[in-house]
C-alpha cells in the first residue's frame, strides 16, 4: 500500500471518497463499508453504465454504436437511491436493481462504456449525484476523471487471478453455465478494456492511495480504507 496527499474542493462542507480499481477488486464491498461506517451516502456509479446498457439490450442496439447509444442516453433517466443493503438502480423510474447484476448486463456494460463521448454524458450525471459532498463514490475514473479533486482517493487493486476468484465464487449460482477460467479470462478482457480505452482508461491518479488486497484478508483492506479515511476527517477538523 502506498500513500501520497490528496487535494480537495474547500467548498464542499462533506467529502467525497472516490474509489477505484478494476473489477473483482472488491470495490462495492469497500464502498458500501465506509458509507456505512462514516454515515456517507453510498454510489455506485458502474451501475449507472449497466442501467444504461440494459436498455441497450432491450432495444437491440448495436454496442459499437455511440451515436445511437448517446441518442438512447438523452432521453434516459437514470437514479440511484441509497438503500442499506445497497443502491436500488433506477431505469426510467422502474426498479432494475436485480437485473443490472446479470451477467449479459455486465457484459454489455463493458463495451458501452468505452464511447468517449457516452462517458462523457455519464460523468456529468455522477457529477450532479455526489457535487454537495457526504458520499462514497466507486467505479474506474472517479478520482481522475468525475471527482479529480475527491477528498479522498483510493485505487483498489489485486492480481487478476485472486480476482478472478473472487468474481467466480459471486456467480456461484452460475457454476453449472460458467467455469473459474472462463470467469477469468472474461475480467483479463475486462481489464484489457478498461486500462486501453481512449477516455478515462483505468488508472490510479498521481494522488491516489494504493491498496493492493492481493494478500490481504477482508477486514485487512476495510482497516486500512477506514484508517485513509479517519486521518482524511481528523485533519479536516483541525482547519
Amino acid at each position: 500500500m502506498s500513500e501520497t496527499p490528496t487535494t480537495s474542493n474547500p467548498r464542499r462542507e462533506r467529502p467525497v471518497i472516490a474509489i477505484d480499481g478494476p473489477a473483482g477488486s472488491g470495490k462495492s464491498t469497500l464502498a458500501a463499508h465506509l458509507a456505512r461506517r462514516f454515515g456517507f451516502i453510498n454510489l455506485e456509479t458502474g451501475a449507472m453504465y449497466r442501467a444504461l446498457a440494459l436498455k441497450a439490450i432491450e432495444r437491440d442496439l448495436a454496442f459499437d454504436d455511440e451515436a445511437a447509444l448517446l441518442e438512447l442516453a438523452e432521453y434516459t433517466r437514470l437514479a440511484l437511491e441509497p438503500q442499506a443493503d445497497g443502491n436500488r438502480v433506477l431505469l426510467d423510474g422502474v426498479d432494475v436493481s436485480r437485473r443490472v447484476r446479470d451477467a449479459d448486463v455486465t457484459a454489455a456494460a463493458s463495451r458501452v462504456s468505452v464511447h468517449p463521448g457516452l462517458r462523457a454524458w455519464m460523468v456529468a450525471q455522477q457529477r450532479k449525484l455526489g457535487e454537495n459532498g457526504g458520499v462514497v463514490m466507486e467505479g474506474r475514473d472517479i478520482g481522475t476523471a468525475v471527482f479529480p479533486d475527491a477528498d479522498v482517493k483510493i485505487f483498489l487493486d489485486a492480481a487478476p487471478e485472486v480476482r478472478g476468484s473472487r468474481r467466480y465464487r459471486q456467480r456461484e449460482p452460475e457454476h453449472v453455465k460458467v467455469t473459474e477460467e472462463s470467469v477469468l479470462r472474461e475480467l483479463r478482457e475486462r481489464d484489457e478494456r478498461d486500462r486501453n480505452r481512449a477516455e478515462s482508461p483505468l488508472r490510479a491518479a498521481p494522488d491516489a492511495v494504493i491498496i493492493d488486497s492481493t494478500a490481504m484478508s477482508l477486514d485487512e483492506v476495510l482497516a486500512a480504507a477506514e484508517d485513509i479515511v479517519r486521518s482524511h476527517i481528523d485533519e479536516a477538523k483541525l482547519h
